[in-house]
């Protein structure tokens, strides 16, 4: 087995650890002990609003958000888990991925050229949970906003091989829930 360097966000905004997002992260990092594994915990992190495009272009990121970034450099694998809400990620994980996925960082634009992608060689594994069925979320809604975080985020700065697992249901079935964290902790025994 190859060791590698993992990268965990837990994009759920309440810090409560009774949010089932949180033992789906905590899962995946007892399953990849024998990896290298940094965690964000993003409901414990202050991450300020992108108000402007001169503050996105431009604008220095706080302490918390370029330790994200060094995190983000190091990493080889990035794994983010967040609820849908309202049909989307939440808005701190919004906020987060504007602050972290600035121009010079995650990408550079170029004189009459695609902006270069800045994160290539990483892979990455998007897990969302949902009260809806996951059959429900995936015919009727098209999985937009998972299409949306891999399509114009992750793969716009490099990431590729994206791996996802759209979990539906989360509150209706304990033994499901039980089978999911294995899952998960398989799913970090292999790094992917």
């Amino acid at each position: 087995m190859t060791i590698r360097k993992i990268l965990i966000i837990d994009g759920h905004p309440d810090p409560s650890p009774d949010r089932f997002v949180h033992a789906l992260a905590e899962a995946y990092a007892e399953g990849a002990e024998a990896h290298e594994v940094r965690r964000l915990k993003l409901g414990e992190l202050d991450i300020p609003f992108v108000r402007s495009a001169e503050e996105w272009t431009k604008g220095e990121p706080s302490a918390a958000i370029a330790s994200a970034q060094s995190d983000i450099v190091w990493a080889e694998h990035i794994v983010v888990l967040y609820p849908l809400w309202l049909g989307d990620v939440p808005a701190l994980l919004k906020a987060f991925l504007e602050q972290v996925m600035r121009p010079g960082f995650a990408f550079r634009y170029r004189e009459n050229k695609r902006p270069e992608k800045l994160l290539k060689g990483r892979t990455a594994r998007v897990v969302v949970t949902m009260g809806m069925p996951t059959l429900f979320y995936k015919l009727v809604y098209g999985a937009h906003s998972v299409k949306s975080l891999e399509r114009n985020i992750l793969k716009f700065v490099g990431i590729r091989r994206i791996e996802r697992m759209i979990l539906g249901s989360v509150e209706a079935d304990e033994d499901r829930r039980r089978q999911w964290l294995d899952e998960m902790r398989a799913l970090g025994a292999e790094g992917a």
